[in-house]
C-alpha cells in the first residue's frame, strides 16, 4: 500500500494539498507540529507534536509510517520571517534556513527507506528564491532559504534518479495564508488544485524543473 505524505499540513496549502489527494484516492498522512479543528474534519491521518527539523520527529514519523510505502512526499512546511534589510535578525535567517532548506534534505533522507519506487517528491518552494526574478529586493532569510532549498532539490533529483523518484521545485504563487497576511490572488484551494496538476506531471524526465503553480517554467 503506498501513501501520501504532507509536512505543514494543518493549515493553508498544505491543508488544501492534503484535502486534494483525499479527493483523488490517495492515503494521506500530514505531519505538521500542531493538530487543527481543520485536519480533524479533514479525517486524514496525522502524526504531530513535531519539531521536523529533529531527528526525533523525523523517527516517529517513520515509524508512524510503519511497512507502507510513500508514493509522493510532499514538502510544504515553511517560514517566513523579517523583510527590510533592517529588520533582518541572524536568528530568524537561520530559523528559515533550518525549516525551508534543512528540513526537506534532511527528512527526505530520512523517509528514504519507507519511499516507494517509483515515487514522486513535490518541494514546495517560491519564486522568491529565484535571482533572476528578484526586482524588489529585501526579505533576505526567506530568499536566501528558498534559493538553497533550490539548488538543494536539483541535487536531489540527480541524487535519486536511480531510485525512480522525481522531484518537483514548486511555487505556489501568491496565494491567501496566514504566512501572507492573507493578502494575495490565489486560495489556498486554488493554488491546491494548480499544484496537484503539477505533482500529476511531474516525471524522471522534468525532475528538477522550477515550476509555477500555473506551469510557467520560473527562472533560477
Amino acid at each position: 500500500m503506498t501513501l501520501s505524505v504532507v509536512t505543514g499540513g494543518g493549515r493553508g496549502i498544505g491543508l488544501e494539498l492534503a484535502r486534494q489527494l483525499k479527493a483523488h484516492g490517495a492515503e494521506v498522512l500530514v505531519a505538521c507540529r500542531t493538530h487543527t479543528p481543520e485536519l480533524t474534519a479533514l479525517g486524514v491521518e496525522t502524526v504531530d507534536g513535531l519539531a521536523l527539523d529533529q531527528p526525533d520527529s523525523h523517527a516517529r514519523l517513520l515509524e508512524a509510517i510503519g511497512p507502507r510505502r510513500i508514493s509522493l512526499l510532499v514538502h510544504n512546511a515553511g517560514l517566513l520571517a523579517g523583510g527590510r534589510l533592517q529588520d533582518e535578525r541572524a536568528e530568524d535567517i537561520e530559523a528559515q534556513f533550518r525549516i525551508n532548506a534543512l528540513t526537506p534534505v534532511l527528512l527526505t533522507r530520512a523517509l528514504l527507506p519507507a519511499m516507494a519506487d517509483p515515487a514522486k517528491l513535490a518541494i514546495i518552494t517560491s519564486r522568491m528564491g529565484s535571482m533572476a526574478d528578484n526586482g524588489s529586493g529585501g526579505h533576505y532569510g526567506y530568499r536566501m532559504s528558498k534559493a538553497a532549498v533550490n539548488a538543494a532539490g536539483v541535487s536531489l533529483a540527480h541524487d535519486l534518479k536511480g531510485r525512480g523518484i522525481a522531484v518537483g521545485l514548486l511555487h505556489p504563487g501568491y496565494v491567501q495564508t496566514r504566512m501572507t497576511g492573507h493578502a494575495g490572488h490565489l486560495t489556498p484551494a486554488e493554488s491546491a488544485s494548480l499544484l496537484f496538476k503539477r505533482i500529476e506531471a511531474l516525471n524522471l524526465e522534468n525532475s528538477g524543473s522550477f515550476w509555477h503553480c500555473d506551469g510557467a517554467v520560473l527562472p533560477w
